[in-house]
């Protein structure tokens, strides 16, 4: 069975993230999607509400599942049981970066490989960071993320006002 692991913070996920998601499940068995919990990052969502939201976002994609993680990707991918890491890429600069943590991977695990995709045109210029700053002012996010994300985005911005 040909395994690989998608993983990110997904604060929250977006429909360039669910584009990369829905594309690995055609190309692998299993995708697992990693939502890491970074203890250096303060992020909008919990990794509860992160995870759920992803649950419900991808329960149509029956190879897909979703599991909370801390540490390295590549300790992650040994105990999930796979060499493959999954990365998307929007632009060049996204591309230096990956391949510097790609290349690092590989020295310290020989047996881990990512494969890039690069996120369809109609998404590559999406964000988490972008969708939060309109959820934030008030501009309508249902272009950028699954519909289950929009009330919970709203509901953050209606707390964070409080």
């Amino acid at each position: 069975m040909r395994r690989a692991i998608y993983a990110g913070s997904f604060d929250p996920v977006t429909l360039g993230h669910m584009d990369i998601i829905r594309r690995s499940s055609e190309i692998f068995d299993e995708i697992i999607i990693g939502v890491l919990i970074n203890s250096a990052k303060s992020p909008l969502f919990s990794v509860e509400e992160r995870v759920n939201m992803l649950e419900e976002s991808t329960k149509a994609i029956p190879n897909c599942r979703v599991t909370a993680f801390s540490g390295l990707l590549i300790d992650f991918a040994r105990q999930m049981h796979t060499n493959v890491i999954v990365r998307g890429l929007r632009a060049v600069t996204d591309f230096e970066y990956e391949l510097q943590i790609a290349q690092s991977n590989r020295i310290v695990a020989k047996e881990v490989d990512t494969v890039f995709l690069t996120t369809s045109i109609e998404y590559s210029y999406l964000s988490s960071s972008i969708v939060k700053e309109y959820a934030r002012y008030g501009v309508d996010v249902t272009p950028f993320v699954p519909e289950n994300v929009v009330p919970m985005l709203l509901a953050k911005q209606r707390k964070e006002q409080d």
